[in-house]
């Protein structure tokens, strides 16, 4: 696959934890908390930029300042993931879990972990969760996830259902069609993989994943004017993606 597949999105707070925040007296936040959730952000941010060193910094400051806090454990996993140390990731997700029961975002968050390191129907499972969390905003991400995951585990079948239930829930959702059409590609399933991407296609803003997609499985097939029409808008409308790149080198190939 050329898209990173196991991404985690945005999802919001379980129903339990919003009912409590309606009908509870408010109250301003501490000055810990304040500090806790301004390194946690930072550390975050540290984190996607790929500045280990400084986000475990910030985020062991967090920890001191807001100990119990379920993002912070969160994010604490994500680093220890990147850090190379499963053994601390397994346990602040489930401290965060243990915080936070039933939070959709650590429960997807956490199945990304799961099936990253094989243990693939533990994240099915709490993709189930997330996805069936009502306050959950992008139930889609849960489900895509779990297709991604059980792609890896060759269950292909559990895959596609998993996939349509994510463009059943948002049809615009770029990465859950990529991610079927490619399925039906690589299962050799051509007439399936091009109807997954022209349904997208004509319907909603393609995306480089989905065009260059389109090139192979139009190749594939002998649909030369298919083939370039899918080249044409990859490189007029995404002309500096990888995507334009991989295509570049894929002619070049094809001509040698």
């Amino acid at each position: 696959m050329n898209a990173d597949p196991l991404r985690a999105w945005i999802g919001t707070v379980s129903l339990i934890a919003l009912l409590g925040a309606c009908s509870s007296i408010p109250r301003a936040e501490s000055t810990n908390e304040q500090a806790a959730n301004y390194n946690r952000q930072l550390g975050e941010g540290y984190l996607q930029k790929g500045d280990l060193a400084i986000a475990k910094e910030k985020l062991e400051r967090a920890l001191r300042e807001g100990p119990r806090d379920p993002k912070v454990h969160s994010a604490l996993g994500q680093l220890y993931e990147r850090l190379g140390d499963p053994k601390r990731a397994d346990d602040e997700y489930r401290t965060a879990l243990r915080y936070a029961p039933k939070d959709p975002d650590i429960d997807n968050k956490y199945g990304v972990f799961l099936c990253q390191t094989g243990r693939t129907d533990e994240g099915v499972k709490y993709f189930l969760e997330a996805g069936k969390n009502p306050l959950y905003r992008t139930p889609e991400a849960a489900y895509t996830n779990m297709g991604v995951c059980l792609r890896a585990a060759h269950r292909d079948d559990e895959a596609k259902q998993a996939l349509q239930r994510a463009l059943a829930i948002r049809p615009n959702f770029g990465e859950a069609a990529y991610q079927l059409a490619d399925l039906e590609f690589e299962r050799g399933h051509l007439n399936d993989a091009r109807t997954a991407i022209t349904h997208y296609t004509d319907n909603y803003e393609a995306t480089p994943d989905l065009l260059l997609l389109g090139v192979r499985i139009a190749r594939a097939m002998g649909d030369r004017v298919a083939a370039e029409r899918y080249a044409r808008s990859l490189r007029m409308d995404f002309p500096t993606s990888d995507q334009a790149r991989a295509l570049a080198d894929l002619n070049r190939n094809a001509g040698s």
